[in-house]
């Protein structure tokens, strides 16, 4: 495995360890209290960043290991899906239990992207929002048992 895959998820990784420590307070207070209109919107755009960030770890895994860039109508789908299986060239990157973590914040980052932010409901963002951090956890800690294990496949 190349040093280059290390050091561009390790980027990857630092990226969200700040944006989920700059929104921290923010979702600490709406595990007691309803976020406002304009709250809803940066815990929206926050599950988008998180979303795109794990998003770009799977592909430069793709890229590298499995010597494709994902493309097509459904490749965000097929780029998670593949994530959670092993190939010739790698194990699986993903736990099938953090793989339907992660279909809840692709589903999420694909309505965002389409919808207006005025029509963001608590009620379905609550979930993503104060689960965020636990799930990160799983992401990190499975891209680190990913790393070890191709390191020592060498």
């Amino acid at each position: 495995m190349s040093d280059r895959l290390c050091k561009q998820i390790a980027v990857e990784q630092e990226l969200i360890n700040r944006l989920l420590e700059e929104h921290r307070p923010l979702v600490n207070k709406c595990a007691t209290e309803a976020p406002d209109a304009i709250e809803r919107s940066a815990l929206a755009a926050m599950l988008h960043s998180f979303y795109t960030g794990i998003e770009n770890v799977f592909r430069r895994i793709a890229i590298e290991c499995d010597g494709y860039s994902p493309d097509g109508d459904t490749w965000h789908r097929d780029l998670l899906d593949a994530m959670a299986r092993p190939t010739e060239s790698r194990p699986a990157v993903i736990s099938q239990n953090l793989h339907d973590a992660l279909r809840d914040y692709l589903g999420f980052r694909h309505m965002f992207r389409y919808l207006y932010s005025i029509n963001l409901r608590w009620d379905r963002m609550a979930g993503l929002v104060l689960g965020v951090e636990a799930v990160w956890q799983q992401a990190s800690a499975e891209f680190q048992a990913f790393l070890n294990a191709r390191r020592q496949g060498q």
